[in-house]
């Protein structure tokens, strides 16, 4: 099969394509022929080694998502997956690949409306932006902020916070990348690369806000956190600034907000998998939909990964082997 190893952590340019034996499924195990990848930003900061990422043991095959089609089950395994078009997580790793190994208690059937692509870009985003939107309980009326509200998590959230009646104001580094929040509902749109931005966004809200979705960290969240009013909550669930930041719970407290962690989502692996059967049904519905801003060749994996870096990617990137 062919597949992207990582030996070392690094740049972008450790990702090399490679030529392995194919894997065979074990108890319990099903093989996957891969129609799509998912690449998170987690695996960018794993990649690259970050002190904040889950540690890696190198050299590895990165991804933790697919979706394709059943080719081969494992001993004990029931043959009526074979042929099941599917998405799931991989254990961890193991994503980037022709053939993918996963536990079939991981698999998901893909309702029929969504195709491989689409359904890849919503096992991890999807998931957990329905699980970050639950856990911060929007409600009608309320001013919601979205960082990222392009990318992959940020543009599903900015969907859920609209069907649940809130206003919504998005932020994102580029003209490309506000246009697209728009499309997606935004109400006011920010550049949080403009030096002004934090004032710009204490004027589009002048009152304060209800509810923050930072997925950013580093000196953002000081700025957001500020704006939040009382009985608001702050959802922390990235750090796509490069560090994560703390919020002093008796300040949290003082000031009458709810500090939400993304630990709060999906607390055991039941609920994890229940929340990707949400966000799978609530697409089919029609009601959310996945932003797939490009792909990129298995072979193209350190491309794929340099432009996430570089912050030119829209939504979610996805490898197609």
């Amino acid at each position: 099969m062919r597949a992207v190893i990582a030996d070392r952590p690094g740049a972008p340019d450790v990702l090399h394509p490679a030529t392995l034996p194919d894997p065979e499924p074990g108890p319990g195990e099903v093989r996957i022929a891969t129609e799509a990848a998912a690449i998170t930003f987690i695996d960018t900061m794993i990649r690259a080694g970050s002190p904040v990422a889950p540690p890696m043991a190198f050299p590895t095959i990165l991804g933790n998502g697919v979706s394709g089609v059943v080719d081969r089950a494992g001993p004990g395994v029931d043959t009526a997956w074979i042929g099941a078009r599917v998405v799931t997580t991989t254990g961890g790793a193991g994503g980037y690949a022709g053939l993918a190994l996963a536990q079939t208690t991981d698999l998901h059937h893909i309702p029929d409306p969504l195709g491989y692509p689409e359904a890849a870009a919503l096992l991890a985003d999807g998931r957990t932006a329905v699980g970050l939107h639950r856990a911060a309980g929007v409600r009608p009326g309320e001013t919601v902020v979205v960082t990222a509200a392009a990318g992959g998590v940020g543009g599903i959230l900015v969907q859920l916070a609209k069907a649940a009646g809130a206003r919504t104001i998005g932020l994102a580094g580029s003209a490309a990348k506000l246009d697209h929040a728009r499309s997606l509902g935004v109400d006011t749109t920010i550049n949080h690369r403009d030096r002004e931005w934090s004032t710009r966004l204490r004027a589009a809200a002048p009152d304060g806000v209800d509810v923050v979705f930072d997925g950013i960290g580093a000196d953002t969240t000081a700025h957001l956190f500020g704006l939040v009013r009382s009985g608001g909550r702050y959802v922390q669930h990235g750090a796509a600034g490069g560090t994560w930041t703390t919020i002093d719970p008796a300040i949290a407290a003082a000031a009458g907000v709810t500090v939400i962690p993304l630990s709060a989502v999906g607390p055991t692996p039941a609920a994890m998998f229940a929340l990707v059967e949400d966000a799978l049904d609530l697409a089919a519905r029609g009601i959310i939909r996945p932003t797939i801003g490009q792909t990129f060749a298995l072979d193209d994996a350190a491309a794929a990964h340099a432009a996430i870096e570089a912050r030119t990617t829209i939504g979610k990137t996805l490898l197609l082997p």
